[in-house]
């Protein structure tokens, strides 16, 4: 089991770039990850100066665990390779592309990262992105692409689709997007939540992106955080079984079974495989 893809990465949550008190906070907040913002959160007058503050933080450190990602402007911007080049340097776990369209668009991505060990994340949010899904997730294959980020908001505008809460008009994108990402093993985080008052909307969407098979969602305030580790993790009945799980394959008196009945249910080798995951994934969280 590779360790991408047991890293936890329940709660991303993005951090304006240009906000120097912002990514000085982030440091005692427990998200998984966190996304120092270039691009949308940042106005084309304050880009320059959010550069900085980012490469500064990124310089001072005390971030823990936290996987820390910056996303850049898009290569097509006036700022885009400045903030990659400032970026690579500055040593960050991964750089978000924005805009990404298709397999060109990773290439493009992944030749601008130079030769830094640096993960490549792409944001999914046009519908050209969703329509080239496959080739996109396939350019894993040769490249440094390891997460895909899906922006909801975008592509609903781009769709001229309204977002409801029960995501219907997004629901053919973001599970063809987590299918393309399994087959070739890219961790898919889903959209943000915009109405931050609403924690019960936001619990319900939280649970809808877990049954739907992605790994975390992208954050915009911290107060989401909290609900979304734990939807995201797998809970202690979880952990329970699969633990019981793995140890009933281990007996002796199993061996060479591919079908056992553990505490009441039918499972398989395919079970095993889930409840390694599952143990391996409780532990990289801490529980």
């Amino acid at each position: 089991m590779s360790e991408k893809a047991l890293r936890p990465r329940r709660s991303c949550l993005y951090m304006p770039g240009a906000n120097a008190k912002a990514l000085q906070k982030a440091k005692d907040l427990p998200a998984d990850a966190l996304i120092f913002d270039l691009e949308d959160a940042v106005a084309p007058e304050a880009k320059p100066d959010a550069r900085a503050a980012v490469v500064a933080a990124l310089g001072e450190g005390g971030y823990g665990k936290r996987e820390i990602i910056v996303r850049a402007n898009a290569l097509t911007t006036e700022w885009g390779a400045d903030d990659v080049k400032a970026a690579v340097a500055a040593k960050p776990a991964g750089v978000l592309f924005p805009k990404i369209s298709s397999a060109a668009d990773i290439e493009a991505a992944d030749r601008a990262l130079g030769s830094a060990d640096v993960a490549l994340w792409a944001m999914i949010e046009t519908p050209r992105a969703i329509l080239n899904i496959q080739e996109i997730a396939a350019a894993a294959e040769r490249t440094r692409l390891s997460v895909f980020v899906m922006g909801t908001n975008d592509l609903a505008k781009d769709m001229r689709a309204a977002q409801t809460k029960d995501r219907q008009s997004m629901l053919f994108a973001l599970s063809l997007s987590v299918a393309a990402a399994r087959a070739y093993g890219v961790t898919p985080i889903d959209g943000v939540y915009n109405d931050i008052a609403d924690s019960e909307g936001f619990l319900d969407v939280c649970r809808h992106g877990q049954q739907l098979g992605f790994d975390g969602k992208t954050l915009i305030h911290p107060s989401q955080i909290e609900t979304c580790n734990v939807v995201f993790a797998p809970s202690k009945d979880e952990i329970a079984f699969a633990r019981d799980v793995i140890a009933a394959f281990a007996d002796p008196a199993n061996a060479g079974k591919g079908v056992l009945k553990v505490n009441g249910k039918m499972t398989e080798l395919l079970h095993l495989d889930q409840a390694k995951r599952t143990v391996a994934m409780a532990e990289a969280i801490g529980g």
